[in-house]
Order: C-alpha cells, then sequence, then structure tokens
C-alpha cells in the first residue's frame, strides 16, 4: 500500500503497531522514506508549494535563508518572514536573527502560514489519511450539543483537518460521555466511518475503561449481563425482563480498593450508551461522582470514568493500532486518605 501516514503522539499516549498487516504494505511504506532520507541529503525536500533545508551549521535564520534560496532576493526573504512564509521546525518564525542550530529544519512557503490555535482538553495520538485518535480531557463534549457554540472534540478536529484542506471533514465513529476522559477515534472520510461502524465488533479487539466506583466491591471480577433500555428522561436503564432491550456485557477485575473506593479495569464486550455507569449502579457500585446514576461522592470533582485502552484493526491498511492512555492521578487520591484493603 503506497499511501503514507503520518503519525502524530503525545506524551501521555502510547501506541504499539499489532502483526496484522495486509499485503506489502511494510515494503511500500519504506520507498517514499527512502527517497525523502536522499533528498535531505541534497540540502532540500522539495513540495508544490513549499520548500525545505535542513541547517547543516550554527547561524542566523535571515543568513541562512539567504545562502539556501539561492533564486530569491534578499527583500523577498524579509517580506516573506514578515508575512509568516517561514517555518522552523514547523513553527512560524518572523525574526531575522532567529538562531539556527544543526539539524533544524527550515521552510519557505508560497503561502502564509496560518497557525493552528491549540487544542482545548484535546490532544492527538495518531493521524493518518484515513482516521484520528485523540486522547479527550473530562468535561469536554465528544460531539455537538443543543448549543451550537459549545467547544466539542468534533468541531476542533474538524478546525484542523480544514487547516490543510477547506473542504475536509471529520465522521463520528464512537462517542465518549463529556465527563469520560480517554481515548477516542474518529474517521476522516465517511467510506472509512461506515466500515468501522459496521464491522466494529470484528474491527476493535480490545476497549478497556479505568472505573474508580463508591464502596467496596467484594468480588475480585466478575461479568455482568442484562438488557439495557431508555427511559423518556433519556436516562439508560436495566430491564428486570430477559430479551427486553439492547444485550449489554460488561467484565470488570478489582485493581485496588479501600473501605470506601474500589479501583476497577473494565472491558466491555458490548458497546451501549452508558453501559458502565448503568452495570455500576446494577451491582451497587456506582461510578464515584455519577450522580445521575445513584453515587454520592465527590472523591475526585469528577466522574470516575476513563477509556484507557483501544486497540483495532486499521479500516484501510489492516495493521492492528493499540493506544493506551493511563488514568488521572486523581483516580488513586481516594486511596491515600482512607484505608486500603488490597
Amino acid at each position: 500500500m503506497s499511501r503514507r501516514m503520518n503519525k502524530r503522539r503525545t506524551a501521555a499516549g502510547r501506541h504499539t503497531n499489532g502483526n496484522k498487516q495486509i499485503g506489502s504494505a511494510r515494503k511500500a511504506a519504506s520507498k517514499p522514506s527512502q527517497r525523502n532520507s536522499r533528498r535531505e541529503e541534497r540540502g532540500a525536500v522539495q513540495r508544490p508549494d513549499i520548500k525545505q533545508y535542513i541547517v547543516q551549521e550554527p547561524g542566523e535564520l535571515l543568513a541562512f535563508l539567504i545562502a539556501s534560496a539561492a533564486n530569491t532576493g534578499r527583500n523577498t526573504l524579509k517580506s516573506m518572514l514578515a508575512r509568516g512564509q517561514i517555518t522552523v521546525n514547523g513553527s512560524v518564525v518572523k525574526v531575522y536573527n532567529y538562531p539556527l542550530q544543526p539539524g533544524q529544519a527550515v521552510a519557505i512557503s508560497k503561502e502564509r502560514i496560518i497557525e493552528e490555535e491549540p487544542m482545548i482538553g484535546l490532544a492527538i495520538l495518531h493521524e493518518d489519511e484515513d482516521i484520528i485518535v485523540v486522547k479527550k480531557d473530562a468535561g469536554l463534549l465528544s460531539i455537538a450539543s443543543s448549543k451550537e457554540n459549545e467547544l466539542t472534540a468534533y468541531r476542533q478536529l474538524t478546525a484542523h483537518v480544514r487547516n490543510r484542506d477547506a473542504s475536509a471533514r471529520i465522521f463520528v465513529v464512537h462517542r465518549l460521555d463529556r465527563d469520560t476522559s480517554g481515548v477516542m477515534m474518529f474517521a476522516k472520510s465517511e467510506h472509512v466511518q461506515q466500515t468501522l461502524q459496521n464491522s466494529w465488533k470484528d474491527m476493535v479487539d480490545e476497549r478497556t475503561y479505568i472505573a474508580l466506583v463508591d464502596g467496596l466491591v467484594k468480588k475480585d471480577k466478575g461479568t455482568i449481563k442484562s438488557w439495557l433500555k431508555e427511559s423518556s428522561t433519556l436516562k439508560m436503564y436495566a430491564s428486570p425482563y430477559p430479551n427486553d432491550g439492547l444485550l449489554a456485557i460488561t467484565h470488570y477485575r478489582t485493581i485496588q480498593s479501600s473501605r470506601d473506593f474500589t479501583l476497577l479495569e473494565v472491558q466491555l464486550e458490548t458497546g451501549r450508551k452508558n453501559q458502565i455507569r448503568v452495570h455500576m449502579e446494577e451491582i451497587g457500585h456506582p461510578v464515584a461522582g455519577d450522580k445521575k446514576y445513584g453515587s454520592k461522592s465527590k472523591a475526585i470533582g469528577r466522574l470516575g470514568l476513563h477509556a484507557s485502552v483501544l486497540a483495532f484493526v486499521h479500516p484501510v491498511s489492516g495493521e492492528r493500532m493499540r493506544f493506551e492512555v493511563p488514568a488521572p492521578k486523581s483516580f488513586l487520591a481516594p486511596f491515600r486518605e482512607s484505608h486500603p484493603t488490597k
């Protein structure tokens, strides 16, 4: 497969590639990389709208530009600096005497470069031509609400892709509740969205959450199975009757516990709306801070639910991908303040 992948990660997220790969994707991917290496050795990476030069020795930016872009006049280069058409390692620089160090990449763009505003409550873990995987903070909506101007992950990612292509779009694959943090994925085309949603059970092989729940869960591990329905007030609940609603299956194991709280690793076999929150209430241990589903604690000032792992087969390349974001340290705070049992 010849398409080039542009991967971005944050220190908070960890990405590992599995062994599932289709055809000759690995070999094909290596060819563009080798060509780019040879270009860099000659000093410049050429693109239709950008020329890039690698700094070989310390110096100042304007002097480097004059020496490197021999066909561009000094005054033109100064104007380009002023208009924000010069970047150093991807950041716009307008200072003539900006100090350069060997290894830095200086790029000259034909057009003014529009710098992205930093995302709020959101960090990109991985991006390629088909998908974007992100780390979402608690408090940020995944997609639009009734308030048109409210900040969402969807809106920020749409702005992100449109910085490069005004017609680009983002497509929702799944959601995290506003007060749930962790890993989630968006598609960059309707075709990829449909592929993921139609084959979700086959393509996604690991969805792990960390849940801080009220009280001491006595069983070290267990499985909760029930049929979920939605009330007229949009609250999900477990039906007392078999086959009455959508089947939901949740597996859990204890990580740490005290008399007042238990930290659980939770794995979803199905992905129903509010599934973990309903199931924890069902066993008498609601998620900490989840007033809607019966919690009376405010131990960490937020909902005690975090999507820690998402692993799936890439919808186009066939590569297995796994992303893990550790739970916030605040999830351990209640155990420092009470008497642990484990």
